[in-house]
């Protein structure tokens, strides 16, 4: 792995910029280098322990700000930071497409696709009476868990080409932080992220978040041109980059706020 891209340090913990293609946290396959562990490798815990540096993820193909916990208070003050709330995170992204509103919330609930899984896609009715009668020993409890409320605010920082062919970059601002959020809510407005290879056109996961092509936006990108915008980005990264994160120290309770460029 390539060196540590550190933005902030102290006693207490440490914040990275990760790069695309880079695991979080290790994965099964304990070969492929992880952000935790090159963290724990330069700085180490008060516990000793790897895991106990973890409070928040992105996605392998997501690249931006990671706050690590060095010491058990830290851990438990992020945690809870986490948990109710109050740490403010944006994201910078390329989506299919030109977005006509300069801004606007994305407010789809969110579920695990008995179809497709283990992705998500947006909760409605048909694929919740889907869940019925299912047993939670053969398709998992995680399947089964309730529609998660999930929330996304953008705004339009400006309407570009890739190769020709129209993409918006956005501002995206997670207000409830769900697994794969961003993707399936770009996605089921019509503008999915560009290099998303599961969301996106193509992918394996549903096809525009789960939503029917007739409940999208009139403004919507068509699959001919996310076809054309894949084959344009051919396989560089996806276009998502955490750039800002803002919290209170879990310890010392300075107000932090730290950001990071996106490299596309």
């Amino acid at each position: 792995m390539q060196d540590l891209n550190v933005v902030f340090e102290d006693e207490h913990i440490v914040v990275v910029s990760k790069p695309s293609g880079v695991l979080t946290v290790p994965g099964k396959d304990e070969s492929n280098p992880s952000l935790n562990k090159a963290v724990f490798d330069k700085y180490g815990s008060e516990s000793g322990r790897m895991d106990k540096m973890v409070v928040h993820r992105l996605g392998m193909d997501t690249s931006g700000l990671v706050v690590f916990a060095r010491t058990n208070a830290a851990l438990r003050g992020m945690n809870t930071l986490f948990r109710t709330r109050k740490v403010t995170r944006q994201y910078e992204a390329l989506v299919c497409g030109h977005v006509e509103q300069d801004n606007g919330s994305i407010d789809f609930p969110l579920m695990r696709d008995i179809q497709n899984a283990p992705y998500m896609r947006v909760s409605t009715d048909e694929q919740q009476q889907a869940l019925i009668g299912l047993d939670p020993d053969e398709v998992g409890k995680k399947l089964l868990e309730s529609p998660k409320e999930s929330l996304t605010k953008y705004e339009v920082v400006s309407k570009e080409d890739l190769g020709g062919n129209d993409v918006s970059r956005l501002t995206l601002t997670s207000i409830s932080g769900r697994t794969h959020q961003l993707n399936v809510h770009c996605a089921a407005i019509g503008h999915p992220i560009v290099g998303d290879a599961v969301y996106g056109c193509g992918g394996d996961a549903a096809s525009n978040g789960g939503l029917d092509e007739s409940d999208l936006p009139s403004d919507k990108a068509s699959s001919e041109l996310q076809s054309a915008i894949a084959s344009a980005n051919g396989d560089k990264s996806m276009c998502v980059h955490a750039k800002s994160i803002s919290f209170r120290h879990p310890v010392t309770k300075e107000e932090l706020s730290f950001e990071s460029k996106a490299s596309f």
